[in-house]
């Protein structure tokens, strides 16, 4: 007999069974480097692209001007998002599931239906935008069938789950990031692109604006980015998650919208035309690379839309166990539905995504603005996880008052200052139509939840929970 031991094989890739549950530690096999190339390769598509070129197409700013007012919104909101990645490794659990321990079981639900909505209306902008990329090469093609197509492959890359997403960004973020690098330094030696264009001039509206949707368009990460640090084993330590996902996210982000200032001063109704229009048959190979790679990092929103539409779903119905054939059912629905909003949504895109964007921005400041204050400040990371799955909510109750009355207050502070294509407030105007709502809902709504947290029962039943979980975990004397 041979003493060899047995030959045992191991996948690739591994198929994801863990869904919404805490990830145990055997089972965290992320690294900090792969959470890098998740952030850092999310980003290196076109609808980044198109983001960049609202600042220099629809705002009109010069391109310098354009550049500055993107890096400093994604440096600001950067800080936001990452600052969410950090609790991942610690708690293990989706990022809006942890709602739960600041609004309660139910209350929680219904911020994991925001970001539900919100993801899926980011695939469905993928899957347009990508679209617009492959028919301006292709224009013989059904625009139809294309949505369905990309649509089908993100489903399935996400029906795998996190090890596929994973393992598939570290290549594509490289490929991606070679080709930027070739589109930037091409449209740099394009005079009649960097020259500065008559029309072009600076304003206090746009480029405030502009500042806007850089923090938004980072901040828009900060619900999901705990659903990929929570693989990170959790000795990884929240400060190398926090770094990781801080670089990969602004350095991606503000790459890409720099290529797209470019474009959106070559062609500000169409910036993706302006690949074809400027660069040739290299400009043709770069969208059919940006439609595919599109495609296969759209799996990465439809996979944070179904971490939240399980916790809604856990949350509603009371007998339901969530297992392997629920989410990939969820999966399928969510996909679905996204596919039928993408084929009835693409007209006037760039006016649509522009209002969505600063939509989302209101709604996500004061969730942000409790969670990092609940977090950081009041509990300081001690949350009983076994608690947020309970149906009473435990410690947390099934609705927590504080934590929504703080959220009602900081979306009523943000109204005087709102920007909108329906609605500009007078202070706003007499403001010049600087948007500064978002930093005054923040404040407001970190001011008013510590407040409360102080002086209310719930907040101080919290308080000394948490500060007892602390005490408990220090070592004897």
């Amino acid at each position: 007999m041979s003493n060899e031991p047995p030959v045992t094989t191991q996948s690739f890739v591994k198929f994801e069974t863990e869904h919404i549950m805490p990830i145990p530690e055997s089972e965290r096999r992320g690294t900090s480097w792969g959470l890098f190339a998740i952030w850092f390769g999310l980003n290196m598509m076109p609808l980044t692209v198109v983001t960049g070129a609202v600042a220099s197409g629809a705002y009109g700013l010069p391109i310098g001007w354009s550049i500055f007012a993107i890096l400093l919104g994604n440096v600001i909101g950067g800080f936001g998002a990452a600052l969410h990645a950090s609790q991942g490794p610690h708690l293990g659990i989706p990022q809006m599931l942890q709602a739960r321990g600041q609004f309660g079981y139910q209350g929680g639900s219904l911020f994991a239906l925001i970001a539900l909505v919100m993801f899926v209306g980011l695939f469905v902008s993928i899957l347009i935008v990508a679209k617009e990329a492959l028919v301006i090469v292709i224009p013989e093609l059904d625009g139809t069938w294309v949505i369905i197509g990309f649509a089908a492959i993100g489903i399935l890359i996400c029906i795998v789950g996190y090890d596929l997403l994973q393992k598939m960004m570290i290549y594509l973020s490289m490929l991606i990031g070679v080709t930027i690098i070739v589109s930037m330094v091409m449209m740099w030696m394009q005079p009649e692109v960097t020259s500065q264009h008559a029309e072009a001039a600076f304003s206090s509206e746009g480029f405030f604006a502009m500042v806007a949707i850089g923090v938004v368009w980072q901040l828009a990460y900060a619900p999901y980015v705990s659903d990929y640090t929570r693989y990170l084993p959790s000795k990884t330590g929240p400060k190398r998650a926090f770094w990781m996902t801080y670089t990969g996210l602004v350095a991606s982000s503000v790459f890409v919208m720099m290529l797209g200032v470019l474009l959106g001063a070559a062609n500000a109704g169409n910036p993706l035309m302006a690949l074809s229009d400027h660069l040739g048959g290299i400009g043709v190979v770069i969208l059919v690379i940006f439609a595919v790679t599109s495609v296969l990092i759209n799996g990465v929103e439809l996979y944070s839309a179904v971490m939240n539409g399980l916790t809604v779903l856990q949350t509603s119905f009371k007998r339901l166990v969530i297992t392997t054939r629920t989410r990939v059912l969820t999966t399928i629905g969510l996909g679905a539905v996204a596919t039928v909003i993408a084929l009835l949504g693409q007209g006037d895109f760039m006016t649509t995504f522009e209002s969505f964007l600063m939509l989302l921005l209101y709604v996500l400041i004061p969730w942000s603005a409790i969670n990092l204050a609940d977090y950081f400040i009041v509990v300081k990371g001690h949350y009983k996880v076994g608690d947020l799955f309970r149906r009473d909510g435990g410690r947390y109750g099934r609705w927590n008052w504080v934590g929504l009355t703080s959220y009602a207050v900081g979306l009523a502070a943000q109204v005087p200052f709102m920007i909108t294509p329906f609605f500009t407030s007078p202070l706003a105007e007499a403001l010049q139509n600087v948007d500064i709502a978002w930093l005054v809902g923040f404040a407001v709504t970190a001011a008013v939840y510590l407040v409360l947290s102080r002086v209310t029962a719930t907040g101080k039943r919290l308080k000394a929970a948490a500060d007892d979980e602390s005490a408990a975990m220090l070592p004897s004397r």
